[in-house]
């Protein structure tokens, strides 16, 4: 198991109110040993123009999984934080409604770096983009 902290997804729910990820309804629906699952509704929230899902909300749930993910792998939280470096998004497929799943795995776990890889499916689970996020673990200022 690579989780350090003790969570739920109730508790990570509740950790994410009043945030980007309330705002656009992005919610934490499970875990396994290795990866983070999140859901993301294709709404007027999440729509570009068209009324097809925005890309930028596709690589928001994806940046949202793997930085709350980072997290969870942390020794001691107190100390240090997890902060995003880079990530790129293909998108694959467009999505018109319902909702988006969401997975983070890691893909590395260093002392000092973080690669999360994240699929975004629809709920038919046709692949819908493809994210690489990296996160660097740096120690919190006083």
């Amino acid at each position: 198991m690579i989780w350090k902290q003790t969570f739920t997804v109730e508790g990570l729910n509740q950790f994410s109110a009043d945030t980007l990820l309330d705002t656009i309804g992005i919610e934490f629906t499970g875990s396994g040993d290795d990866y983070l699952v999140a859901r993301m509704p294709v709404d007027k929230r999440t729509f570009q123009p068209f009324r097809l899902l925005h890309g930028g909300a596709s690589v928001a749930l994806a940046e949202s999984l793997g930085s709350t993910a980072s997290m969870l792998c942390l020794e001691d939280i107190e100390a240090y934080q997890a902060v995003g470096l880079e990530i790129n998004a293909n998108h694959l497929k467009s999505a018109r409604g319902g909702f988006v799943i969401g997975t983070a795995r890691p893909v590395r776990l260093g002392r000092r770096i973080h690669v999360w890889n994240i699929e975004i499916r629809d709920e038919q689970d046709s692949l819908i983009c493809v994210s690489r996020l990296t996160m660097a673990i740096i120690q919190k200022s006083a």
